[in-house]
């Protein structure tokens, strides 16, 4: 059996609050490997049902790049619309994304319509096929992160146009594009928080006991 001690988890729990939402990249490109090594990583996460539902697609076309940047454009713009005043200024102040300099561009998508794992745990909570995915993109995000590597979710995009850019089946759900490179700074801050958009909470505010 393998034991961690208060050491390791001293370090587990450094890596947690180093992990960061990067925008900023550097464009030194990644070591041949990289994104395959944490895909890797990201299947060893758990799945409801060992459904496994993830689905990678790594995005190195510049055409299919420069479409998913032009979307992220009109929906930014869009988003803007919706604030006005102070935050608006704020809003427009914010880097939202790193599409221009990351080296490396990942979408990730759930296959609701996959038969692995027979439906086992989806008849009351079909979402927790999302839910999956998503566990798998934070066992990525962690691993990128103890290796020097920063990752970015932009969530500004349209999903339709996500399927169409990237050509993938119609069953899939989209739910991350992800930015992967070296990120131009560190920092154990939220970078929103920061730019003072929002500040970090106490898990007591979170919490409810019955």
């Amino acid at each position: 059996m393998v034991e961690f001690d208060d050491t390791f988890r001293r370090h587990l729990r450094e890596l947690f609050v180093w992990r960061r939402d990067v925008r900023h990249f550097r464009t030194n490109p990644l070591p041949d490997g990289t994104i395959d090594r944490l895909i890797e990583t990201a299947c060893l996460s758990p799945s409801v049902g060992l459904s496994q539902p993830w689905r990678f697609v790594v995005i190195d076309d510049a055409a299919r790049r420069r479409a998913v940047v032009d979307d992220f454009r009109a929906c930014n713009a869009d988003a803007l619309n919706a604030y006005a005043g102070e935050r608006a200024a704020r809003y427009a102040a914010l880097k939202l994304s790193g599409l221009e300099q990351a080296p490396g561009h990942l979408a990730v998508f759930a296959d609701k319509g996959s038969d692995i794992g027979h439906g086992l745990g989806r008849a009351t909570m079909p979402e927790t096929t999302e839910y999956s995915v998503v566990a798998a993109i934070t066992a990525m995000w962690l691993a990128a992160r103890a290796e020097g590597i920063g990752l970015g979710w932009v969530s500004i995009l349209t999903p339709a146009r996500m399927h169409a850019i990237l050509d993938v089946p119609s069953s899939w759900k989209f739910i991350a594009y992800l930015c992967i490179g070296y990120p131009e700074s560190e920092c154990d801050k939220p970078e929103l928080e920061q730019a003072k958009w929002e500040h970090r909470r106490g898990a007591d505010e979170f919490t409810l006991r019955r």
